[in-house]
């Protein structure tokens, strides 16, 4: 057994599955995974140690 791994534009996908369904079932599996255009992206995230800390209120009023 080998595997194939083909990428197909919409507008052909129905032709290829066509001649897919027509080859010998005994001789073919057929397994369809649809892929997204866009992948989710990985949020990375960071830790800040403020710990001991002074939050100046007015300083920051005057930035």
């Amino acid at each position: 057994m080998h595997t194939l791994k083909l990428e197909v534009n919409d507008t052909i996908f129905d032709k290829v599955m066509f001649f897919l369904n027509n080859l010998p079932k005994n001789d073919v599996k057929l397994t369809v995974e649809s892929s997204t255009k866009s992948k989710p992206k990985k949020l990375n995230s960071i830790s800040i140690k403020t710990k001991g800390y002074q939050f100046d209120r007015e300083e920051a009023n005057a930035r």
